[in-house]
């Protein structure tokens, strides 16, 4: 059985008006496999390597007087589980949706219901679009989202593995995508620990 890992590309939509940003580094905190695929291990519903992540990202949230958001399908809550594991959250986390049902995505958070029908839910434009959307929403300095494919099987043509992972802020939204291995559990893990690694690699282009 292979290991699990990732591989991808990102792109950043930048908001008319603001001056163009460079492009995020690769998470600054590597998934190791060995963590992601134990049950149970680690410290917090999301495993140890997303806890630390938590705690920076929300360390810097709380210096910069910032507030998150994020919306979820591919990881079903497990993004917000990991930001409340650590105490403290709350001064900086505002809340979060869990959209798992396609239409939710346009419902809740304000995606194009045509680019839904055309492309599905699992395209790296929703992405953008559900970040941006639960930014506005909960009244957040940044939004955070995740939809892909976990498995068994793929879905809207994508294959098992496909994430996209976007985090937005009111000048600019970046998207993530990547490939990612292992089982539906390994999967979901690594696509926290990324959609932190990027949100935290954003704070640090922000604070220094």
């Amino acid at each position: 059985m292979s290991q699990p890992g990732a591989e991808g590309w990102e792109v950043r939509i930048v908001v008319l008006g603001s001056e163009s940003p460079q492009r995020h580094a690769p998470p600054p905190h590597p998934p190791r496999a060995h963590q992601v695929a134990a049950d149970g291990a680690g410290q917090g519903s999301a495993g140890q390597d997303a806890y630390e992540l938590a705690g920076q990202v929300l360390a810097r949230l709380r210096a910069g007087g910032h507030t998150v958001a994020v919306a979820e399908s591919l990881t079903g809550g497990l993004v917000a589980a990991a930001l409340t594991d650590v105490p403290g959250s709350s001064e900086a986390f505002r809340g979060g949706v869990v959209a798992y049902a396609t239409e939710l995505k346009a419902l809740l958070l304000g995606v194009d219901r045509g680019m839904l029908a055309r492309h599905g839910a699992v395209y790296a434009p929703v992405a953008a679009a559900m970040a941006a959307g639960v930014r506005t929403r909960l009244g957040a300095t940044y939004g955070v989202a995740t939809t892909g494919v976990a498995g068994p099987d793929p879905a809207d043509g994508q294959p098992v593995g496909t994430a996209h992972i976007a985090v937005s802020a009111a000048d600019d939204t970046v998207v993530r995508t990547i490939a990612l291995t292992g089982n539906r559990h390994q999967i979901r893990r690594l696509s926290v620990e990324h959609a932190l690694g990027l949100l935290l690699g954003r704070l640090r282009e922000e604070t220094g």
